[in-house]
């Protein structure tokens, strides 16, 4: 494929069934992942990046040359600064301390004004709590009204669910040759899920969907949160509701642990050549959980997050 514009490789990313994976696991079923982490910002978060400022350029919400401004815990950053910089934005990341330090190199290198914000009281470098970013959000906020700025917003803004609605669901469907029974996806900001399954219900109705959460901070299914630190990057934030998520059909909810997330996601990497994050690891996780539950012998899909290079200074890789 040729392109004009980086902006015109977000999306269509290439899809790959894991059945290495489930053989050696011995599950009935198979799993398509798709690899977002193939998107020139290394993740899922450029399609969403692609989807709120298109969106806000064209209903004026967003002025020529104005000032972007958004919490991340990287990977939205790193869309939003291929995107602004693509589109003549200045853009300013604001992001914990306990997110990994490679991920605010390269939102700097690829133009991005990066501020950090030291963690709460108690939480653990590389863990970013519910806590953490509420103080992320209260700079956000501080940043955006001092400079005028237009909030990209991803936990509201109907543009990210939005850019999955139209793209990610039905390349998973087309890419499946419309064989999905499941999809299951960790939840961050919520617009992955939502949007994902709606375009796949609407394609399918009797497809269910799963939203996965670490253990011990399963607050989306009602659980009591007693773990908040988690190693998960980039979701699980003990939310009791996300804006994103309001209206989207969910089937069954699952809890993945950090050290199962971290075991699958090292197992991609060795056995399948995927070099991928935490994230990706609880998306495969959840999803051999199902073949081995309500999902036996379906086909499920997931999504491949992020790379694993923006983990490189985490025990990820230790």
């Amino acid at each position: 494929m040729t392109a004009s514009s980086i902006l015109d490789l977000i999306g269509n990313t290439p899809s790959l069934w894991l059945d290495r994976l489930t053989t050696e696991k011995r599950v009935e079923g198979r799993i398509l992942a798709k690899l977002d982490y193939l998107n020139p910002g290394f993740s899922k978060k450029d399609r969403a990046a692609l989807g709120i400022i298109r969106a806000a350029r064209a209903d004026g919400s967003l002025r020529p040359g104005q000032t972007v401004v958004e919490l991340t815990s990287g990977n939205m950053g790193t869309g939003l600064a291929i995107v602004c910089g693509q589109l003549g934005h200045p853009f300013v990341a604001v992001m914990s301390r306990g997110n990994s330090p490679e991920r605010a190199r390269m939102m700097k290198a690829l133009g991005a004004e990066v501020i950090l914000v030291d963690q709460a009281s108690g939480s653990q470098p590389g863990q970013v709590s519910g806590d953490d970013l509420a103080l992320v959000e209260t700079r956000a906020q501080e940043v955006t009204k001092a400079r005028s700025a237009f909030r990209a917003d991803q936990f509201n803004h109907p543009g990210n669910a939005e850019a999955h609605h139209q793209t990610t669901g039905p390349e998973l469907w087309r890419d499946s040759n419309e064989t999905l029974t499941a999809f299951v996806d960790f939840a961050g900001s919520g617009g992955t899920y939502a949007g994902t399954i709606t375009a796949l219900k609407d394609l399918n109705p009797d497809i269910h969907g799963y939203l996965c959460e670490p253990e011990g901070a399963a607050a989306l299914s009602g659980e009591n949160v007693n773990n908040p630190a988690h190693p998960i990057q980039g979701g699980g934030y003990a939310m009791y509701e996300l804006q994103q998520l309001i209206g989207a059909p969910v089937d069954g909810y699952l809890t993945v642990n950090g050290s199962t997330a971290r075991d699958t996601t090292r197992t991609l990497a060795q056995s399948l050549g995927i070099f991928a994050g935490f994230s990706a690891g609880a998306n495969v996780a959840a999803a051999l959980d199902l073949l081995n539950g309500p999902e036996k012998g379906g086909n499920i899909g997931v999504i491949i997050c992020d790379s694993g290079l923006k983990y490189l200074s985490t025990d990820l890789w230790d």
